[in-house]
């Protein structure tokens, strides 16, 4: 992996790269960007949004992880006149909580590591990395649309 798309994140100590997607209510993916670890999720969030938008014109309502809050919001509302939600844990819970839809990107990821080609991260170029995660994701789609025509 070059230099250049490498990073390490102190916050979620994450080393190399990171992925960030969109996925509508059943999971499935509508938007991936693949950056730097060292990018903040701030910035990574609105292009990620632009993309979607240029996309899905017709998503309304995006809920987020805590990483995304301050400018994306802003600029979801603003600019892409779509409402962004960010989805925050609690501060007097301790351990595990399941959060209200944040655990549809945390399935959707799991989906996605079942796939060999994304247990490593051998691509040089991120949107190398981008196009294996939605042939990843289009294998779990034809898996289950096979499953439902017998």
């Amino acid at each position: 992996m070059p230099a250049s798309t490498r990073g390490f994140d102190g916050g979620k100590k994450v080393n190399g790269r990171k992925r960030h997607i969109v996925v509508d209510t059943l999971g499935l993916l509508l938007a991936v960007m693949v950056t730097a670890a060292s990018v903040t999720d701030r910035d990574a969030g609105q292009t990620l949004l632009v993309r979607l938008r240029e996309r899905h014109w017709r998503v309304t309502r995006v809920w987020a992880d805590g990483g995304y809050t301050g400018r994306p919001v802003d600029f979801a509302r603003g600019v892409l006149r779509v409402a962004l939600t960010v989805v925050r844990r609690s501060d007097d819970t301790s351990g595990f909580t399941v959060l209200p839809k944040r655990w549809l990107v945390e399935r959707t990821f799991a989906w996605l590591r079942h796939s060999r080609r994304l247990a490593r991260d051998y691509e040089t170029r991120t949107d190398t990395s981008e196009a294996v995660l939605k042939w990843a994701m289009s294998m779990v789609m034809s898996r289950r649309l096979a499953r439902r025509a017998r």
